[in-house]
C-alpha cells in the first residue's frame, strides 16, 4: 500500500487530532458519538451532510430520501437531518479528513477537490477521461472496489454510495467552434487537472468558486467557464455567455461514506437499511445526472418547455470530429502524465489494472 497512509486504523481512532475533532463537532452538533455502541431498541438518529446546496441533486433527491424516505424504509427506526456540503461553514477541501476524524460521520466528498490530499480518488473524474454518461458509468464501475479499499485502509471510512452531477461544459462569451479555439481565452476552472487541461489548449485557466461566476463573466474576469450544463442555466450563464460546447470535460463526481468506527457501532439492521437505500438513492442520482445534462444543453439552446425564468437562446457548439481526437490526445499527453506525476508510482499501477483495458481499443488509448 501506498506510503501515503497515515498510521494503523487504531491510532488514527483514538489520536490526540480525532478526539479534539469530536469535541468540536460535539460543540456544533455535527456529528453523533463514533465511541458508544447503540442498542437495538434506541432509535437511530443521522446527522448528514449531502451535496450542493441549490442544485436538483440535493432539493429533489437527497433531501426527500433522508428526511422522509428512510423513516418510512425502517419503520420509524430511523430518522435524519440534512444539510448541504458547502453551507455551515464547513469547508468541502476537508470533508475527507473530517470523516476520517469522526468530526462529520455520514458526508459526501467532491472527488476532484481531495486531489491535494489523495489524487488517486480522483482517478475516475480526471478531465477528458468520459466524454458522456455512459463511459462515467464504466469507469466509476471498474475503480469502485480500489476506491472501496483506499477510503477503508488510509481513511477509516465507508464507502457507501458513489454519486454524479450533470456533465460540466464550457460556456464561452465569444464564438468557438471547439477544443482547438481557445487560444488565449481565460477560462474559469475548479481543479488542477481541469487548469492543466486548458493550458495545454493554449488558453489561461483562472480557478474561481461556482458562486463567482456570474459576477466573474459580467466584469470581464474570465473569457468562458467550465461548470454544469444545467447549473450554468439556474445561474443565469445564458444572460453573460452566448456559446455553450456539448462535450463533456469533466462530471463532479462524489461519493457518499461514513466513519467506519461509527457505522460498525450502528445496529446491523439499521445498516443493512441505510446500505440498501443508499444504493436506491445512488441510481436515481445517476438517472437524473444523465437527463439533466441533456436538460442543460436544451435549456440552454432556448427550449420552451424550461421551467423558471425565460433567457436568452445560446448556440450549442456541437463536439466535433475533431474535438473527439483532441481529446483523446490531452488525456493521453496531459492529462495522465501530469496526474501519474502528482499521485505517483502507485496510481500509475492502479490506473493499469481498474482502467487501462476500459480504454485500450480507443484510438490514442493512454
Amino acid at each position: 500500500m501506498s506510503g501515503r497512509i497515515c498510521g494503523s486504523a487504531a491510532a488514527r481512532r483514538f489520536s490526540p487530532a480525532r478526539l479534539a475533532g469530536v469535541l468540536l463537532a460535539a460543540a456544533f452538533g455535527l456529528a453523533g458519538n463514533a465511541f458508544a455502541q447503540q442498542t437495538d431498541e434506541e432509535p437511530v438518529r443521522l446527522q448528514i451532510i449531502g451535496g450542493l446546496a441549490g442544485v436538483t441533486q440535493f432539493n429533489k433527491i437527497e433531501r426527500p430520501f433522508w428526511e422522509t424516505e428512510i423513516g418510512q424504509l425502517s419503520q420509524g427506526r430511523i430518522s435524519a437531518t440534512i444539510r448541504p456540503l458547502d453551507a455551515g461553514g464547513l469547508r468541502t477541501q476537508e470533508m475527507l479528513q473530517l470523516l476520517r476524524l469522526g468530526v462529520v460521520s455520514f458526508g459526501t466528498v467532491l472527488l476532484s477537490v481531495t486531489a491535494g490530499d489523495e489524487p488517486e480518488l480522483s482517478a475516475v473524474d480526471l478531465p477528458a477521461l468520459n466524454p458522456d454518461v455512459a463511459t462515467l458509468r464504466r469507469t466509476v464501475g471498474a475503480y469502485r472496489p480500489h476506491l472501496e479499499a483506499v477510503l477503508r485502509d488510509r481513511y477509516d471510512i465507508q464507502l457507501l454510495g458513489v454519486y454524479a452531477y450533470p456533465a460540466q461544459v464550457l460556456f464561452c462569451v465569444k464564438p468557438f467552434t471547439g477544443l482547438n479555439d481557445l487560444d488565449g481565452r481565460r477560462i474559469r476552472t475548479s481543479s488542477v487537472a481541469q487548469s492543466e487541461l486548458m493550458t495545454a489548449l493554449g488558453a489561461v485557466p483562472v480557478s474561481i468558486p461556482f458562486a463567482d461566476i456570474m459576477p466573474s463573466l459580467r466584469d470581464d474576469v474570465v473569457d468562458c467557464a467550465i461548470t454544469g450544463t444545467l447549473s450554468g442555466y439556474e445561474i443565469g450563464l445564458p444572460d453573460v455567455t452566448s456559446y455553450v460546447h456539448a462535450m463533456a470535460l469533466s462530471w463532479g463526481v462524489s461519493i457518499f461514506a461514513v466513519n467506519r468506527p461509527y457505522w460498525e457501532n450502528l445496529p446491523a439492521d439499521a445498516r443493512e437499511t441505510i446500505r440498501s437505500g443508499v444504493l436506491t438513492l445512488e441510481k436515481r442520482i445517476w438517472s437524473q445526472a444523465g437527463t439533466d445534462t441533456q436538460r442543460g444543453l436544451a435549456c440552454n439552446a432556448g427550449a420552451a418547455d424550461c421551467s423558471g425564468k425565460a433567457r436568452k437562446a445560446m448556440t450549442v457548439v456541437p463536439t466535433s470530429p475533431e474535438d473527439e481526437i483532441r481529446r483523446r490526445k490531452l488525456l493521453t499527453d496531459v492529462v495522465l502524465p501530469r496526474w501519474f506525476t502528482r499521485c505517483g508510482r502507485e496510481c500509475e499501477r492502479t490506473w493499469n489494472i481498474y482502467l487501462k483495458p476500459l480504454f485500450a481499443t480507443e484510438p490514442h488509448a493512454p
